[in-house]
């Protein structure tokens, strides 16, 4: 075994460790931020959501965002759409109101807890293998350097503590990258169940809100249209009544 064939194995394997490492912190960095970015955005969302007169104002909050306002402007969109009055015969729409509803909220759920999910397989991957890859440099290095000692034919300490040494630095390293990966996945899969408990129980309330209201959303521009449509009803039926009392006021005339 070469000392140039053992020194790239070594060097690899800790190149490699290097890399893992930057991979984890980095990763713990972007869900760190995407963490706080969420909670900030739920309890947001959450005081101005139940804040509102009713699911009605709820629907027209402007400038929401997060999980949870997704689910909800799913929920809304939702029953805009079975509010409609379209007429549609395929699958999608085979469903009854609330069950449409449901199905809607979970499609979008999953989609929130696949974006909460990536990236945590790395760290997972990661923190299991590394210290494997740490000892497989180990094992190679302390390899290549008992057979530097055999053939040097000196065994005293001074020989052998220094290319074994070198050799278990690669262990260490493996661990070292093994443990924030390992914490930082089990930290953000706890943060997760948390989240995605609380989408759960919104999603039950929204639907039971919903049911209250008889699945019914106008539109943001439907109220200022019912309004000008009744108004312009109002008119047209005092139109036709200005009429017959103008007819009946010249009768009047002509026979006085």
């Amino acid at each position: 075994m070469s000392d140039i064939a053992t020194n790239v194995i070594v060097d690899g394997t800790l190149n490699t460790l290097i890399g893992a490492s930057v991979v984890t912190w980095a990763l713990i960095l972007v869900k760190g931020v995407q963490h706080l970015r969420i909670s900030y955005h739920h309890r947001n969302f959450s005081k101005r959501f139940w804040s509102a007169a009713d699911i009605q104002a709820a629907s027209q909050l402007p400038d929401q965002h997060g999980p949870a306002a997704r689910v909800a402007g799913i929920g809304f969109s939702t029953l805009i759409e079975t509010d409609s009055g379209a007429s549609t015969h395929d699958l999608e729409h085979t469903w009854d109101r609330q069950e449409l509803l449901d199905r809607r909220l979970r499609q979008q759920m999953q989609k929130e807890r696949g974006s909460l999910e990536s990236g945590l397989a790395v760290l997972a991957t990661i923190g299991s293998i590394s210290p494997f890859v740490g000892l497989f440099g180990t094992v190679w290095g302390i390899m290549g350097a008992l057979t530097n000692i055999s053939k040097s034919g000196s065994a005293s300490l001074e020989v052998v503590a220094g290319p074994i040494g070198e050799a278990l630095i690669a262990t260490a390293v493996g661990i070292a990258v093994a443990v924030p990966a390992v914490i930082g996945y089990n930290f953000f899969i706890r943060r997760n169940k948390v989240i995605w408990a609380f989408l759960d129980d919104f999603a039950i309330d929204f639907v039971h809100l919903a049911l209250k209201h008889g699945f019914v959303i106008e539109r943001a521009g439907n109220k200022s249209a019912n309004a000008a449509a009744r108004l312009t009803e109002i008119s047209a039926a005092k139109k036709p009544a200005s009429k017959p009392l103008h007819d009946e006021l010249i009768a009047k005339e002509a026979h006085a």
